[in-house]
């Protein structure tokens, strides 16, 4: 089949890609019983077993993992000594957040302006949507293995998978990886990620005082926690925004791959008119390269309810991403010691420690590599963006310890006006369509560059 028909296949198929992601998007797979029915879960971990059944591959079944969710482990051997490909999905999804800022149903998936709305069409069931696509396009002409391990937390970040990959090494062993749970650039514009930003988690508490007094009789003298933390958090970023951070170095790193102008920067971001992007230096190398605080959370009175009272105790939760190049629990350690140092007025200042991730570097190069930036120039007539993502994905970090011989690459169909885990998540069909399209060629492809 050449690379014409191929697309043509998968156009055809594309009504069948819609549908399953239709059933996929009604099934609230939250992985949070306090949110969501535990049953949700159950219902999309079942159809997604018969679905990848429905497409030739053996064993399928639901694994439990140490946080109790269900990892989706099946196989589809290729010819005797061809090489393995792994495919990453996630089946669960963010909670809907807030549905009175949704403008479709948040559990139908609804056609509007060119795009498929709904939680969890582009993150991360478009992309299950894609493998499905991908597999049904090739049939039988599959010269490669196949393995697929499918994560049931993801969005919680409880860490089952995490534990359940080095146990079951073999079960999952493999020479390439594809970690489909990004996205490219822009649409029309293919892309592999090739770097994560690892994070450090702290919540910080001030205290001042032993109690609320009154504003009126103490306030001038008495300490206030709530404005000893404003003091703290804001020492964490200088005039122009760049992250300071006693001990790290934050403005100096540069990225290396595609640049990221500032004006499509800021309609991704859906930052308001006249509102400065912050940071020294281009968006690519603050939102890739560089450490970026961000605070999470505070504990205070809110606005409406609140006293006539001086705080006497205030805390916030604070997420440092770490770039490549950089220790996640040396950054941690240097974001600590920053706060206790910056904390004004003698006041009793506490930090505790939470999650701590390690950045990521994958494949830049080899066979896997090769292959999927020649897919990616057949299917879109564009040569592969090499782009970095803010965000973490501990998991690869997994990947990459356990299996330190295989290539490892983020694909998907998650470009930027996907607002994933935002309310109005929505996925753009013709990024299903090339993605199935690449990997379909990439899996066709594979085993004939590894024999070169």
């Amino acid at each position: 089949m050449s690379t014409d028909d191929l697309l043509t296949t998968i156009q055809g198929l594309m009504p069948r890609a819609k549908a399953d992601l239709a059933e996929m998007v009604s099934f609230k797979s939250v992985h949070d019983a306090a949110q969501m029915p535990p049953e949700e879960c159950q219902k999309m971990v079942d159809w997604t077993i018969a679905a990848f059944e429905a497409e030739g591959l053996h064993d399928v079944a639901a694994h439990e993992t140490p946080d109790g969710s269900m990892a989706i482990v099946g196989h589809r051997p290729g010819p005797e000594g061809s090489p393995t490909v792994l495919l990453y999905f996630h089946h669960d999804v963010q909670p809907p957040l807030d549905d009175d800022a949704w403008n479709t149903p948040v559990w139908e998936l609804t056609d509007k302006d060119g795009r498929w709305f709904g939680r969890g069409a582009a993150d991360c069931k478009g992309n299950i949507a894609m493998h499905l696509t991908a597999l049904r396009a090739l049939g039988d002409d599959l010269p490669v293995s196949i393995k697929i391990i499918g994560e049931g937390s993801e969005e919680q970040g409880t860490g089952g998978l995490e534990a359940f990959v080095p146990l079951n090494a073999d079960l999952l062993r493999a020479d390439a990886i594809l970690v489909c749970d990004a996205g490219n650039f822009a649409v029309g514009t293919p892309s592999v990620t090739t770097s994560l930003r690892g994070l450090a988690n702290v919540v910080v508490t001030v205290k001042a005082l032993g109690s609320p007094m009154h504003s009126g009789m103490f306030g001038g003298a008495a300490p206030d926690a709530l404005a000893a933390l404003i003091a703290v958090l804001a020492s964490l970023r200088d005039e122009r925004g760049n992250t300071t951070i006693d001990g790290l170095e934050t403005t100096t790193q540069t990225w290396a791959g595609a640049d990221y102008p500032s004006e499509q920067f800021a309609v991704d971001a859906n930052v308001l008119d006249g509102v400065d992007l912050l940071g020294d230096g281009r968006v690519s190398d603050v939102v890739w390269a560089r450490p970026a605080a961000t605070v999470l959370g505070i504990d205070c009175p809110p606005v409406v309810g609140s006293s006539a009272a001086i705080q006497p105790e205030a805390r916030a939760r604070i997420n440092l991403r770490v770039p490549p190049g950089m220790d996640a629990k040396a950054a941690q350690a240097a974001l600590i010691a920053h706060l206790e140092a910056h904390a004004p007025w003698h006041v009793q200042v506490t930090v505790e420690p939470e999650a701590d991730g390690q950045p990521f570097v994958g494949a830049e190069s080899g066979p896997a590599f090769d292959t999927m930036a020649e897919a990616m120039l057949a299917v879109y007539g564009k040569e592969v963006t090499k782009e970095g993502q803010g965000g973490s994905i501990p998991l690869c970090n997994v990947f990459q310890e356990t299996f330190p011989e295989a290539e490892i690459m983020l694909i998907g169909v998650e470009e930027p006006l996907c607002l994933i885990h935002a309310p109005n998540e929505s996925v753009d069909p013709s990024e299903i369509a090339n993605m199935a399209a690449v990997e379909a060629l990439f899996l066709r492809s594979y085993a004939g560059h590894r024999a070169r």
